[in-house]
């Protein structure tokens, strides 16, 4: 048994850990509406990046109850630009709702990360 613990000591020790960007942050919103109606929403999102295989990669626009009223797709890493900022025009908010969360979404964690509630003024 002595000889099987030694054996896997090393072993551990010369794998690679495996990477870990943790979530997704939300760290700051803007909102501004439009002549027409809809609202234009310019969000930065921290997230440590790794390249394709894990990146923060949309996110998202919450009613008070839940539901996404709309979501900014992020098409490719962000690893040398941290934090990142994108922005979503054309955003129709339902009649009532009179602010939103917004939140971040990891390729791999999911969601989880800093959401941001925004108060909509009319």
């Amino acid at each position: 048994m002595r000889r099987l613990i030694y054996f896997l000591i090393p072993i551990g020790l010369i794998l690679p850990a495996p990477a870990v960007a943790g979530d997704a942050d939300v760290v700051a919103v803007e909102s501004f509406r439009e002549n027409d109606g809809t609202w234009r929403f310019s969000v930065t999102v921290k997230h440590a990046d790794t390249g394709w295989d894990h990146y923060a990669d949309r996110w998202d626009i919450l009613a008070p109850d839940g539901r996404v009223l709309d979501a900014r797709v992020l098409l490719h890493p962000h690893v040398e630009e941290q934090p990142f900022k994108r922005t979503l025009g054309g955003v129709k908010i339902p009649e009532g709702v009179s602010a939103v969360t917004i939140r971040a979404n990891c390729s791999v964690d999911g969601h989880g990360g800093r959401e941001i509630a925004v108060a909509l003024e009319p």
